[in-house]
């Protein structure tokens, strides 16, 4: 089974390195860094520990992912996974278990579990992303408490959903398109730890509400689009 990871980055220096070597190598086929106009030897670093680093000027995490996933090269599963060593590589084979065993067709990484380290997740993320995942419960039915960016999915069906959403909303695209198509979309425990650097969204006032703007009305949008009889077009994984 091939399995392709993409990695969103900026100025991720200090954490790049790590979060490489942890990668169990005998999972992965390939590692897609998708760098976003570091300035601090990122690419450099990545591409020296055998990545392959695509340069996307262009602005926005959802952009960067979605760069990544039409770059990877044939793959049967996609990771997505960020670059600051926040959640931990080597708790992949955890992420991808329900795909590869048949059980589900997306899987997110939750790190609001019972072993979460003290001052991981700011409170206003944490609240946030409980906000938005009850949300996503009570409109769609989706069981999830997390909208965590490591996360996994089949190609073809993440190919199929047509992602378009080039900001924060990506992380929620993804959930809402799934769930309207009836994929299976499945949560598991991860571990997630303070991140190395600053954060580029929960660590500034503007990042945290940016993200929760993109993520709340997407979810608000999409469900009453599906209200109207006028939902994402359904589609059809290979």
């Amino acid at each position: 089974m091939r399995i392709s990871v993409v990695i969103p980055t900026h100025n991720e220096a200090q954490a790049i390195g790590r979060v490489l070597a942890d990668l169990p190598s005998d999972l992965i086929t390939e590692v897609i860094i998708v760098d976003s106009n570091s300035n601090d030897g990122t690419p450099e670093i990545a591409a020296t520990m055998g990545a392959r680093v695509i340069q996307e000027p262009r602005l926005g995490y959802g952009r960067a992912c979605l760069t990544g996933l039409a770059a990877a090269n044939f793959p049967d599963i996609v990771v997505f996974l960020d670059g600051d060593y926040s959640d931990r590589p080597s708790e992949l084979p955890i992420l991808l278990a329900p795909i590869i065993q048949g059980h589900a067709d997306i899987t997110l990484g939750s790190r609001l579990g019972q072993e979460r380290i003290p001052a991981a997740l700011p409170w206003h993320q944490a609240f946030g992303n409980r906000l938005a995942a009850g949300l996503i419960r009570l409109l769609y039915g989706v069981k999830i408490t997390d909208l965590g960016p490591f996360r996994a999915g089949r190609a073809d069906l993440l190919r199929a959903l047509a992602l378009k959403e080039t900001t924060y909303g990506w992380a929620v695209e993804m959930i809402l398109k799934g769930a309207l198509n009836g994929f299976r979309v499945v949560e598991v425990p991860v571990t997630y730890y303070p991140r190395i650097g600053r954060s580029k969204i929960g660590g500034t006032v503007k990042g945290t509400i940016g993200a929760a703007w993109f993520i709340l009305s997407l979810t608000v949008r999409y469900y009453f689009q599906r209200r109207k009889g006028n939902p994402p077009a359904r589609v059809v994984a290979s």
